[in-house]
């Protein structure tokens, strides 16, 4: 078995939920209100903008060279294929790079991304992939999830959105990062696996506490 499958087992019943959550529920109906998803996509941006900066430092801390371009690789993948999808609606929604730049970081994300950020910098390589995949690979799952629903993809306005996740470049991307992962956590003792599946188990946590101030829209 792979880490990366031994991971997903392990969260399974959380990830089973996001489905479920009304935020990602009414994005496959298509009837989620649009001022949620206004709250959503500029919750995101900032904290996209966080998640490169873990990215970053799988460039700083890699030693092989072909790690380091693999890893700048996501990293442009991030600013620029996904944080593409978000400027579409941030076009869409009439959001200015004034309002984000003054709009505060919600709790639950400030939460999410210094903890991302704390484990990669007082770890190695296994901390950062393993804290970063959360994200990525839930986002894929979602995506294939709300793609599988007749009409969902064809949406006038979540379509955009649905696409993007399920889509064959968001898929290389987060292959990528799975290989990555399994790659830096062979051969791992039963305290090294513990702590990286603390990690996981967490930032799985903290995706649903995501949706879930994204749909209530708290700060």
């Amino acid at each position: 078995m792979k880490f990366t499958d031994y991971l997903l087992k392990e969260v399974t019943p959380i990830w089973e939920s996001y489905y479920s959550h009304p935020f990602i529920a009414e994005i496959g109906k298509g009837t989620l209100p649009k001022e949620k998803f206004r709250f959503y996509i500029v919750q995101d941006y900032i904290y996209l903008l966080d998640y490169a900066k873990v990215f970053a430092l799988g460039v700083v801390k890699a030693r092989e060279e072909d790690t380091m371009q693999e890893f700048s690789k996501l990293l442009d993948g991030i600013l620029n294929s996904e944080m593409g999808t978000h400027r579409h609606y941030v076009k869409e929604l009439g959001i200015t790079s004034e309002e984000v730049a003054k709009t505060k970081a919600s709790l639950a994300n400030t939460s999410y991304t210094k903890y991302m950020l704390a484990e990669a910098f007082t770890g190695g390589m296994a901390e950062i992939t393993v804290a970063l995949l959360a994200c990525s690979w839930s986002y894929y799952l979602i995506g294939l999830h709300l793609a599988s629903i007749p009409g969902a993809k064809d949406d006038p306005f979540y379509g955009n959105w649905i696409q993007t996740y399920s889509g064959e470049a968001y898929n290389q991307m987060n292959d990528w990062l799975l290989d990555l992962t399994n790659k830096y956590c062979e051969n791992l003792d039963s305290f090294q696996k513990e702590k990286l599946l603390e990690i996981f188990i967490n930032t799985s946590k903290y995706e649903y506490m995501f949706w879930d101030m994204s749909y209530k829209m708290e700060f």
